[in-house]
């Protein structure tokens, strides 16, 4: 890459993170081409060549954001945390995002786009996202931690039964609330945590 494709892609970067942070403060629809552009520093011209349109910078602001989200992720399943940690890991990470200066318009809007049925949250939680889970249920299986006699098969029908619940438009508004109760009820079930299973 050379020096104008790296000023380039950092000045892509910067108005990516621009939006974001005003996306997630305001809502998408409330925030117009011109305060990015503020927020950037940048004309509202050098959007548009980047961008085409609101729109198409709409759909990569989502893209930005869920890389960043899925990378922490990563990162903290291929930890060496111990696993009790890496539970307790995700839940915090849920609680933050609840907790986060996030505009629940902002979340609605992303999980709007999800119900399409051709997001890129789809395509990351299809494509990555359910192979490690898999993999990390199959690893606190074998450590003692998720009851071994549940089957791959009801867990990936209990996540796809959740992953249909959440594209319908009704429940936007409630779930962002309730994400950190809903991966302590993955994880622990009703019945609470348990003693590791020797």
């Amino acid at each position: 890459m050379d020096g104008f494709e790296r000023r380039r892609e950092l000045k892509k970067k910067d108005i990516l993170e621009a939006a974001l942070e005003l996306f997630m403060k305001y809502g998408v629809q409330k925030v117009s081409i011109a305060e990015i552009a503020k927020e950037a520093n940048v004309s509202q011209v050098t959007i548009y060549n980047y961008f085409d349109s609101k729109n198409n910078l709409i759909h990569l602001v989502f893209k930005f954001y869920v890389d960043q989200i899925w990378d922490e992720m990563k990162v903290l399943l291929a930890s060496n945390l111990p696993y009790e940690d890496k539970i307790k890991q995700m839940i915090s990470f849920e609680k933050n995002m609840a907790n986060h200066s996030m505009n629940n318009k902002f979340f609605q809007d992303l999980l709007k786009d999800y119900a399409t049925g051709q997001s890129y949250v789809e395509e990351v939680y299809l494509k990555e996202g359910l192979p490690l889970l898999i993999e990390f249920v199959n690893d606190g299986k074998n450590q003692g931690f998720i009851d071994p006699s549940l089957s791959n098969e009801a867990i990936l029908f209990y996540l796809q039964m959740f992953q249909e619940y959440m594209q319908r438009n009704d429940v936007v508004h409630t779930l962002l609330p309730l994400s950190e109760d809903l991966t302590k009820l993955f994880f622990y079930g009703i019945v609470g945590k348990k003693e590791k299973q020797s």
